[in-house]
């Protein structure tokens, strides 16, 4: 079982460029919760789930427009990487880094 428990700066690369943000995770059995913040503000997430190394979430933001996030994700030691569904936008890739 992956160790997924901690913060990861992270980058996505979105249409509107590359944004950063630092996404805070913390699992209980295979539920997932935290949150991930950015110029915009702090999110939490919704839905979270773990399944060993691969995680999904949402986070539903209203800047710059009101849309639903849908994220999934593979933890590998101290890396995360996945993609994220941006409504009627497509997808788009994150990856990051443990930094606590």
């Amino acid at each position: 079982m992956a160790q997924i428990d901690g913060k990861y700066d992270v980058t996505t690369k979105t249409p509107m460029g590359d944004q950063k943000g630092v996404l805070t995770l913390a699992t209980d059995g295979d539920s997932l919760t935290g949150s991930i913040s950015g110029d915009q503000g702090s999110i939490d997430l919704a839905d979270g789930a773990v399944n060993g190394d691969e995680l999904s979430w949402t986070a539903n933001i209203t800047s710059p427009m009101p849309m639903k996030l849908e994220f999934s994700a593979k933890v590998d030691g101290d890396s995360i990487s996945g993609s994220v569904k941006l409504g009627a936008f497509g997808s788009a890739s994150f990856e990051g880094s443990r930094i606590a």
